[in-house]
C-alpha cells in the first residue's frame, strides 16, 4: 500500500493524537497539548494550510516561514500555558483571545515570551476547528 497519510498497524488511517476541537473554545488547549509535546506534525494538525502567523507586529508570515517559525518556538523545548479570555464565534468563524506564557531556561538560556494573543480559527469541512491566522503580539505595536 502507498499512501502519504499515517497508518496504524491494521491499515487504517491513523487518528491525530491531539486532532482539532469541534469547539473553538477547545482549540488553544488543543494548541498547549501539541505543542507541548514538541511534535511538529501534531502542531501543524491545528493550522489550516494556507494559515497566517504574526511573528511580530507587522510580519505576517505563512507556508514555510510560518513552519519555520512555529518551528523555532517549538526547539526551545519550553512548555506553553494558554489562558483563553474569550471566544467569539459567528458561524465558521471564531476570534479567540488569550493570555499565553512560555518560560524556562531555553538551549540558550532563559528565555520568556508573553502576551495576549488575538486570533482566527475557521470551521472546516470536517467540522473541526483550526487556526487560520495565528497572532500572538495581539496588539502590541
Amino acid at each position: 500500500m502507498t499512501t502519504s497519510e499515517p497508518r496504524t498497524a491494521t491499515g487504517s488511517p491513523a487518528q491525530p493524537v491531539h486532532p482539532a476541537p469541534t469547539d473553538p473554545a477547545r482549540l488553544p488547549a488543543a494548541f498547549v497539548a501539541a505543542f507541548n509535546t514538541g511534535d511538529r506534525a501534531a502542531v501543524e494538525e491545528l493550522f489550516e494550510p494556507g494559515a497566517v502567523l504574526v511573528d511580530r507586529p507587522g510580519t505576517p508570515l505563512t507556508g514555510d516561514d510560518r513552519r519555520a517559525a512555529t518551528g523555532r518556538f517549538l526547539a526551545l523545548g519550553l512548555p506553553i500555558r494558554i489562558t483563553l479570555r474569550h471566544c467569539y464565534e459567528n458561524g465558521d468563524l471564531a476570534l479567540l483571545i488569550g493570555d499565553y506564557l512560555i518560560e524556562g531556561e531555553g538551549p540558550d538560556g532563559p528565555f520568556r515570551s508573553e502576551g495576549t494573543a488575538t486570533d482566527v480559527a475557521r470551521r472546516g469541512a470536517d467540522g473541526r476547528w483550526r487556526y487560520a491566522i495565528d497572532n500572538p503580539p495581539g496588539t502590541d505595536r
